[in-house]
């Protein structure tokens, strides 16, 4: 990679990770400023609260995630390792690291990843049925 692609490419995972602390930061407000006893509340309210706490706590966690990824996505960029796939050395291509600037694996690798993912179940470890 040149030092145009390069700069690109720290600018783009340092304004996510700016984006991602301030709603860090306001997950925590959210978090703060919550109050479950309100008096007056019925049960559907209630419900409608807690579900969106809820809600508001997964995304907060799964950007914590993405936070670590840009952290080290940045280390690999800093060492020029950020184009070069974890699991077969090739290199990754630009295009794909600027539409995710966090990845470790080429298209290849990545689709063999999703190949065998998808041979034994999702991720999760439920399986995907298809109705017939």
């Amino acid at each position: 990679m040149n030092e145009k692609q390069t700069s690109e490419l720290r600018g783009k995972l340092q304004t996510d990770q700016v984006r991602i602390e301030a709603r860090s930061r306001d997950a925590v407000g959210f978090a703060m400023a919550r109050d479950p006893e309100t008096v007056g509340r019925d049960s559907i309210d209630a419900t409608v609260d807690e579900a969106i706490h809820s809600t508001e706590l997964r995304l907060h966690d799964r950007e914590k995630k993405l936070l670590r990824k840009i952290h080290s996505a940045l280390e690999r960029l800093e060492a020029g390792e950020i184009n070069e796939c974890e699991d077969c050395g090739d290199e990754i291509g630009f295009k794909r690291l600027l539409a995710r600037p966090v990845t470790t694996l080429c298209v290849m690798c990545k689709e063999e990843r999703e190949a065998g993912e998808a041979a034994v179940g999702s991720p999760s470890g439920q399986q995907d049925f298809v109705k017939k």
